[in-house]
């Protein structure tokens, strides 16, 4: 396959670009942390259907660390890792573990048992690019991931390696957005190109479907798969305040380069506020459109050895069904 995904037309994988955007973006994402701190709540109430008592839990792309207290709260028995490509959000993440730890600095004079029923363990964090983990295969029981993945031009490859750091039998939760997300946002860059007469580029990143994605977690080794999707609206008073908050998230980081390049820039801007005002309700706000989608799925066992002998497990033998080709 080329760098392009077939289905897509989204760049190649850019991890040195990906690492400026977040470092950019760090200082200010208190500011627009609600959206994601949003999702992990919904992925959290989703876990609590799934039985499941890691000893080892990874948050791939942890960002600041604010998933990091739930999972230690939800398994305090377990170790917690994160990883982040970016150096600024993982300051950020030690800062608030040292100032949690500050706080609770009673939790010392606590037996170790009790000590570690109150999360007294804080998360280890690590640089590291998601998609190529410096973690030995099977380390951990349960990798969560929360609104990270479509992040990367070729999820497919990502997968894999989720997959190989999970211990078989692990589980794998993760959100993304899916292609109806800033739907607003591009048909006012469609718009404002056309007025202008100007030849339309993508100015945000070409999400995946879930069901592309459910088909790609089967292809990478993983089994019962469960996706499902909902769709969440903001609402803006102006065109200025909309794009201070996509900016401060990252959504679109093909925009500001290609605007920038362009003498026409201030005036596609001016347009493109245009078609959002013209989009504005009867309570007199913009909308502006999120498709989460949500999945999980366990590491199959494997089927074959790496010699290339087939597996069968002892629960499989004498259950009369046949064999899968």
């Amino acid at each position: 396959m080329s760098p392009t995904s077939p289905k897509t037309s989204r760049p190649a994988y850019d991890p040195r670009r990906l690492r400026e955007i977040f470092d950019e973006r760090a200082a200010a994402f208190d500011e627009v942390a609600f959206l994601p701190r949003e999702i992990a709540g919904r992925m959290r109430e989703r876990l609590e259907y799934i039985k499941v008592a890691p000893v080892r839990v990874l948050d791939a792309a942890c960002g600041a660390g604010a998933d990091l207290g739930g999972l230690r709260e939800r398994f305090a028995e377990a170790s917690v890792t994160g990883v982040d490509i970016s150096s600024a959000m993982l300051a950020r993440a030690r800062a608030a573990e040292s100032a949690d730890t500050d706080s609770a600095g009673w939790r010392r004079f606590l037996p170790s048992t009790l000590a570690k029923a109150f999360g007294a363990r804080g998360p280890q964090l690590a640089q590291a690019d998601f998609s190529a983990l410096p973690f030995a295969s099977g380390a951990f029981e349960l990798l969560w991931s929360n609104l990270a993945l479509h992040w990367h031009a070729r999820p497919d490859l990502v997968f894999p390696e989720w997959q190989r750091v999970l211990k078989v039998n692990g589980l794998l939760m993760f959100s993304t957005f899916g292609p109806d997300t800033l739907r607003e946002l591009r048909a006012a860059y469609r718009e404002a190109e056309r007025t202008l007469g100007l030849a339309p580029v993508s100015h945000a990143i070409d999400f995946v479907d879930m069901h592309d994605l459910g088909d790609m977690l089967v292809e990478s080794g993983f089994e019962i798969p469960v996706m499902d999707q909902e769709v969440l609206t903001i609402t803006y008073k102006s065109p200025e305040s909309l794009f201070a908050d996509v900016t401060r998230w990252g959504a679109y980081p093909f925009g500001r380069a290609f605007e920038a390049g362009r003498a026409d820039q201030k005036a596609l801007r001016g347009a493109v506020h245009g078609a959002l005002e013209a989009l504005r309700r009867e309570d007199g706000t913009i909308p502006l459109t999120f498709e989460v989608i949500y999945g999980h799925a366990w590491k199959a066992v494997p089927r074959t050895t790496a010699e290339g002998h087939g597996i069968v497990r002892l629960e499989d033998i004498g259950r009369g069904s046949k064999p899968k080709r």
